[in-house]
């Protein structure tokens, strides 16, 4: 059976890593060059095989550079000299990015309720409440 969570996964390819970030493999590399932390293992025939904590970082640099729009001198600075604040900061802007996903989803599942459907679970518990 294929393993298809990603969270469980040891390597994945730079072809993946540039997919999850939406960017190419060339600025990938790119940025293998620019930021010592950003250095994935090399497998035989020089084929980078990225950690999960080399694609943390991938994401951190890519916040950085391209959301916060910081220059690649002002990111290898703020990852250099304030590497785990800089860290911190990431991690929370990411996870307040999941919970308005979550929030937009329920919105969404929500607008999808009609008057009709209101009434008809209306009716239902209604139905319920006779029945006990």
């Amino acid at each position: 059976m294929l393993n298809t969570d990603k969270k469980l996964k040891l390597y994945y390819s730079i072809g993946e890593v540039a997919q999850m970030l939406g960017v190419s493999e060339t600025l990938l590399r790119f940025w293998e060059k620019k930021f010592p932390q950003l250095n994935p293992k090399r497998a035989g025939r020089d084929i980078r095989q990225y950690r999960q904590e080399d694609v943390e970082t991938a994401k951190m640099i890519y916040h950085l550079v391209k959301e916060r729009g910081m220059t690649l001198d002002g990111a290898q600075r703020r990852l250099r000299d304030n590497g785990e604040a800089a860290r911190r900061n990431y991690e929370v802007v990411d996870r307040l990015k999941s919970i308005r996903e979550g929030l937009i989803s329920m919105r969404d599942a929500l607008d999808a309720f009609t008057y009709k459907d209101v009434e008809a679970l209306k009716e239902n518990i209604e139905s319920l409440k006779e029945e006990a």
